[in-house]
C-alpha cells in the first residue's frame, strides 16, 4: 500500500501542477451536440415578424410611407439655418474647429494650442459679399475691399449691357 501525506495525497503517484505549483484542473469533455437540426430561438421570430409589419407598412402606404410624408413639408427660408460646427486637421499636428454661421453669413475658426491648453481664433470671414463675385482669386482681402469689387463688377456689367 502506497504512503500517504499528511494531506491525503499519495507520495507515489505525482500531483500535476501548474506554473505556480497550483493543481491543474482536469478539463471536463464537452457535451455532445443536440441529435436534430437546431431550432431558431424566439425573438428570431418576432424580429422577422416586425421586418414582415414594416415592409407591408411601406409597400401598402400612398405617400412611400412616413419619410414621404416628411419630404413633402414646406422648409422655412432657404434652407437649412443655424451654426454649425466640425473638427479638422489645420495643418500637420495642428488640430481646430471651423464654425459656419449661416444666418449671418460667417465662417470662423478656432485651433487648438496644445502647449496652452485653449482655444485660439484662428481666422474669421464673412462671405456676404464673396459669394457674388464672379472671377477673383486672392488670399488677403477684407469683407469691404470685396464689396467695392463687387459694386465695381456690376457697373461694368451695366455699362457693357446694350441699351434695348
Amino acid at each position: 500500500m502506497p504512503e500517504s501525506s499528511q494531506h491525503g495525497v499519495s507520495a507515489s503517484a505525482p500531483t500535476p501542477t501548474g506554473p505556480q505549483g497550483r493543481q491543474k484542473a482536469e478539463a471536463t469533455p464537452a457535451p455532445p451536440p443536440p441529435d436534430g437540426p437546431r431550432r431558431p430561438h424566439p425573438v428570431f421570430w418576432a424580429i422577422a415578424g416586425a421586418l414582415v409589419v414594416i415592409a407591408w407598412q411601406q409597400v401598402r402606404s400612398p405617400a412611400g410611407g412616413p419619410t414621404g410624408l416628411a419630404m413633402a413639408q414646406p422648409t422655412a427660408g432657404s434652407g437649412l439655418r443655424g451654426v454649425y460646427s466640425f473638427a479638422a486637421e489645420l495643418g500637420r499636428e495642428r488640430y481646430g474647429v471651423y464654425m459656419v454661421d449661416v444666418d449671418t453669413m460667417t465662417i470662423w475658426c478656432y485651433e487648438y494650442a496644445r502647449d496652452e491648453g485653449c482655444l485660439k481664433l484662428a481666422a474669421a470671414r464673412s462671405w456676404k459679399y464673396d459669394r457674388y463675385l464672379e472671377n477673383f482669386n486672392g488670399c488677403g482681402i477684407p469683407p469691404d475691399k470685396v464689396k467695392e469689387l463687387l459694386e465695381d463688377q456690376r457697373a461694368y456689367r451695366s455699362e457693357s449691357v446694350p441699351a434695348p
